[in-house]
């Protein structure tokens, strides 16, 4: 099975081009929403989480407060904290999965993360696959996305790395400038390429 990170700054097109990949027959898992599991349904973590940021974290039905959270997070510049709590659960969680998938007989795995390249290359991928895309297209796709006004974008997109400055990490550059379908064939020839590596 062949093992792929994608990565990218919000509204690059990570989740867009992997659900491509998934629609050709890779295994798709994305960091968000395995980190958003792990916060609903760890007991340490649930506690760590209250501790740190209070009760309100999780809402009166033992459901997790993404609101409340993601605020907390962003405009009180704690995503250190969040992110310490969460991501040292990450990489144990992805390998099992990953186990599942090889064994399920899947050829191609795919993991799709913003904070990929933080600290460096990871081992376990045999490639690297990096969107980048000019910040007005970004901000429109973040705002048409999540109907947020500009500021809030511009925000976020303040707390991510510069994703240009690690073009030397990754295998595979994608300038994702154009359309959707333009985006397709760039990752329809990517799949294809990445099996019969």
């Amino acid at each position: 099975m062949v093992r792929v990170g994608v990565t990218g700054g919000i509204g690059s097109g990570k989740t867009a081009f992997c659900n491509i990949l998934k629609k050709h027959g890779a295994y798709v898992l994305n960091a968000d929403d395995l980190a958003k599991k792990i916060m609903a349904e760890d007991p340490a973590v649930k506690e760590e989480l209250v501790d740190t940021f209070g009760r309100d974290s999780y809402k009166k039905d033992g459901r997790l407060n993404r609101e409340y959270l993601a605020e907390q997070a962003f405009q009180n510049d704690r995503v250190e904290e969040l992110n310490n709590i969460v991501h040292p659960r990450i990489p144990l969680k992805t390998e099992e999965i990953m186990e599942k998938a090889e064994q399920a007989g899947y050829e191609v795995f795919v993991y799709e993360a913003a904070l990929l390249l933080q600290n460096l290359r990871p081992n376990h991928l045999d490639y690297i696959i990096l969107l980048l895309a000019d910040k007005e297209k970004r901000i429109g796709r973040v705002q048409q996305r999540d109907k947020v006004n500009k500021e809030l974008v511009v925000d976020r997109m303040e707390h991510q790395q510069d994703f240009s400055t690690l073009k030397h990490l990754a295998d595979i550059v994608i300038e994702n400038n154009g359309s959707l379908q333009e985006l397709e064939e760039k990752a329809e020839r990517i799949y294809y390429d990445i099996l019969t590596g």
